[in-house]
């Protein structure tokens, strides 16, 4: 199932409008924090579809049953683009284990790359809620890739995934890949470049929110 966060009109599609504006995206603090924005609000609406118990609490004058997430979450993201969209989720599920991937294309001429994942940490997975925050999921590649090792580390109780945008195509491969996954999205855009870029997109998310890297 995809869920399109900027279907009905809110706020977040004003903070998806910096985040694609040239004129406002090169504050590099802004575009930080509407990503952490649509960060919490994919936090938000993905609580509601995970699984809660009943607990008792005291207050200063009785004692109350409530409702309680029954397993708490771990979230993952893929360095270093994601880092801002997964500090949202994680502003929200405080209580949450976190997992991180170090992956990235690798060009290799005629518009051909490959993807390359040097480095995973993450806990069990085991019978919890894994959520993998990817800012921009273009051709799911990377994402695909990613997934593969991190449910290495046990099965979880479902998949979630959090991206600012993505593309038509993107959304199909990583459906085929893994159906079951839970996708949230700020926006769906319907093209790619002969680059795997995504546009209208946004441009580089890791470069905007951090600054241009060494190509190498």
């Amino acid at each position: 199932m995809v869920t399109c966060l900027s279907n009905e009109n809110s706020l977040l599609g004003s903070w998806m409008n910096e985040l694609r504006s040239i004129e406002v995206q090169t504050d590099r603090l802004r575009f930080r924090r509407n990503m952490e924005r649509i960060g919490e609000v994919a936090a938000y609406e993905l609580s509601k579809e995970l699984e809660y118990e009943e607990v008792e609490i005291t207050t200063p004058l009785a004692s109350l049953k409530v409702k309680e997430l029954a397993v708490q979450p771990v979230i993952t993201t893929i360095l270093r683009a994601g880092v801002p969209l997964f500090q949202g989720l994680l502003n929200y599920f405080d209580k949450a284990d976190c997992g991180f991937v170090a992956a990235y294309r690798k060009h290799e001429g005629n518009d051909y790359f490959s993807i390359k994942q040097d480095y995973l940490t993450c806990p069990s997975i085991e019978g919890r809620p894994l959520i993998v925050a990817d800012p921009m999921l273009a051709t799911g590649a990377s994402l695909i890739e990613a997934l593969k090792d991190l449910l290495t580390n046990g099965a979880p109780s479902s998949v979630h995934i959090v991206a600012a945008i993505a593309s038509e195509a993107g959304v199909a491969a990583l459906r085929q890949a893994y159906p079951t996954a839970r996708i949230w999205v700020g926006a769906i855009d319907s093209a790619l470049t002969s680059k795997g870029y995504i546009t209208p997109g946004l441009g580089d998310a890791g470069d905007l929110s951090y600054g241009e890297k060494l190509q190498r």
